[in-house]
């Protein structure tokens, strides 16, 4: 039976196999050759080391083979880690895919379905009828179903992109309705098209890494890209309109440091940006503290993403066991009469004895 990465604990002994989704051949002080890998499955993933032996199985395997690995689960600088004593190019036959690709927990055509409902709620011609270019597509609409929204950490799954999208959508409709200037149609065709770029940028038939296009151009200019082609499929539609989607598209990183070649200049394009960013950070969060569930401490390992360790709040909270407070006596209700001063105050029980005094 098949150990998964979720199951590993400190100083466990293991024997399981893996896919290898990261390789790269380091060097002892020494001299001698090391493998540092990243190894997963659909559970999750976790950094490895195999420090002896390297020379003789290093040409063996490659990226996105599945391994048989023998070795022992470490903690080091508070995150767990593999040593790898012994590994193994696995037979395709011998493993069930299933096992390592992680997916989301919703069905991928009922979230299609939800999708396509959003759109068809749409009241602006214009932009309904963009979206509906797109997914009239059979390839964009089977990879939006199937791509994650990254490689790693916020959504990184099998259907992990249109997840994302959905959660933004609830999101986009109650902000949008809290600020009565915001233009809601606007605002979720930006949702939508905003990370379309990652159906080519990313690869996810064995493993998660990027395509050729995704490393030259990344998927914002591939997203402006298939706007340009789809957008000419209707007719008509307005050039400022057109404007604004684009802008929404090219500044939804918020900052050109993180990637955008424009920030957010209007007020749809600002929501946008802080909504993809809140999803983006509450998954990553949710994963970091789920994955070192197990390691000791209150605290994750550090996160180079969030540039912080993260509490493991119910952790912490299990370890204070205090008593919940006891049922206070209910005071008995007051005799007819004068009013009792409701304020609790000083300033209060003068102003109503002054009231009373006046009557």
């Amino acid at each position: 039976m098949k150990l998964f990465a979720n199951e590993l604990e400190a100083n466990q002994q293991v024997q399981t196999t893996f896919l290898v989704l990261n390789k790269d051949v380091r060097q002892k002080k020494t001299g001698e050759p090391y493998l540092s890998l990243v190894l997963g499955d659909k559970t999750g993933e976790i950094d490895a080391k195999m420090w002896d032996g390297v020379a003789e199985i290093v040409d063996t395997f490659e990226r996105n083979d599945y391994v048989k690995i023998r070795g022992q689960a470490t903690v080091y600088q508070n995150k767990l880690q593999l040593r790898v004593d012994r590994l193994l190019r696995a037979d395709e036959r011998d493993v069930e895919p299933a096992d390592y690709f992680p997916a989301s927990k919703r069905d991928r055509d009922e979230m299609y379905a939800e999708l396509m409902g959003y759109i068809d709620t749409m009241r602006n011609p214009h932009l309904k009828a963009l979206l509906e270019a797109f997914f009239a597509d059979t390839e964009i609409a089977r990879r939006y179903k199937t791509a994650p929204a990254a490689k790693t950490i916020h959504h990184a799954w099998i259907g992990g992109l249109i997840e994302h999208v959905l959660s933004l959508m609830t999101l986009a409709r109650f902000t949008a309705r809290h600020y009565p200037e915001v233009d809601e149609d606007l605002l979720l065709t930006g949702v939508v098209l905003h990370d379309i770029g990652k159906i080519h940028e990313l690869t996810y038939d064995r493993g998660f890494g990027y395509s050729d296009e995704g490393q030259l151009i990344g998927h914002i200019l591939i997203a402006l890209r298939m706007l340009d082609e789809k957008i000419r499929e209707v007719p008509g539609f307005p050039p400022k309109l057109r404007l604004l989607v684009e802008h929404l598209i090219a500044s939804h990183h918020g900052e050109m440091a993180f990637g955008s070649p424009k920030v957010p200049c209007f007020l749809e394009a600002m929501l946008l940006h802080h909504l993809d960013n809140l999803d983006s950070k509450m998954e990553t969060v949710r994963t970091i503290v789920k994955r070192d569930a197990l390691l000791d401490g209150n605290f994750t390992g550090y996160a180079p993403m969030l540039e912080r360790s993260l509490l493991k709040k119910e952790r912490f909270l299990a370890e204070e066991q205090v008593a919940p407070p006891a049922p206070q006596p209910v005071a008995p209700a007051p005799k007819q009469g004068k009013p009792v001063p409701t304020t609790g105050s000083l300033f209060g029980d003068k102003l109503s004895s002054a009231l009373d005094d006046g009557k």
